[in-house]
């Protein structure tokens, strides 16, 4: 999972980010950031003390690790997790190389959480390059008389998935991070005897349903539905076990 966010970060912000990075990794997730100041530092930070995984994505070469202060953060990293780039040994922190940079950070994530960003914030070009490579994207909130958290607000209304606690994330990412457990424990008997057990719109619903990915959309042409009973109906059949959504509203018959 993706955490970035504002280098003039809050003491909120920052306290925010490390609780909810210690958190994240005690799930088994792996946090990735950019190493910058302020939410990138204490996301690094949060993983690490947590006793986790954690991933800096340069947007310089290794021998000029950007910005300075951060290079024991860089060797804690290199020894516990890994520090990637795209740009040659010796290239230059320059700025057109970061919004490069942010596509590799979303792009090897499941989602990204952006924690206080203002309304001019790089950090928003990551969300915005994580919904179109079709990650999910999350926000944490603050205060609304906090401009450093203008841009956050922002997209949770543009439809950014809003996180108030560590389950928020986990709960949306679930069908994916659990698809080997599902693949490997559940038996074809089960899933026959869940399948069994679905009321007349669940049957009807999962049946539309295929290994190909669906997104809510076609469901509701489809079938005709109104989407806040389809909505509710999915949301059953995930909690049965017997369907799984993706990141972008797609919705796959959960593996056997």
């Amino acid at each position: 999972i993706a955490v970035v966010g504002s280098r003039n970060a809050t003491s909120y912000g920052v306290s925010t980010t490390m609780r909810l990075c210690s958190d994240l990794v005690s799930r088994k997730m792996t946090v990735v950031s950019g190493m910058a100041l302020g939410i990138d530092t204490a996301a690094h930070e949060g993983a690490l003390q947590g006793g986790g995984k954690t991933i800096a994505v340069l947007g310089s070469g290794f021998e000029n690790v950007y910005p300075a202060q951060n290079l024991k953060l860089f060797h804690k990293i290199a020894q516990n997790g890994a520090v990637i780039t795209e740009f040659p040994l010796n290239a230059e922190p320059n700025a057109h190389h970061f919004p490069l940079r942010n596509r590799v950070i979303s792009g090897i994530c499941l989602g990204t959480v952006i924690v206080e960003a203002t309304k001019k914030s790089g950090s928003l070009i990551t969300a915005r390059l994580a919904a179109e490579q079709n990650r999910e994207v999350f926000a944490v909130p603050g205060s609304i008389q906090s401009f450093k958290s203008t841009g956050t607000h922002t997209l949770i209304k543009q439809g950014a998935k809003l996180v108030e606690h560590t389950q928020d994330i986990i709960e949306e990412l679930a069908p994916l991070t659990n698809l080997e457990t599902e693949r490997n424990n559940i038996t074809c008997s089960e899933t026959e005897t869940k399948n069994s057990a679905l009321s007349k719109e669940e049957s009807i619903v999962f049946n539309s349903l295929g290994a190909y990915p669906v997104h809510i959309d076609d469901l509701i042409r489809k079938l005709s539905m109104e989407p806040g009973k389809l909505s509710s109906t999915l949301l059953k059949l995930e909690l049965k076990g017997v369907i799984m959504q993706s990141p972008g509203n797609y919705f796959t018959v959960s593996p056997i």
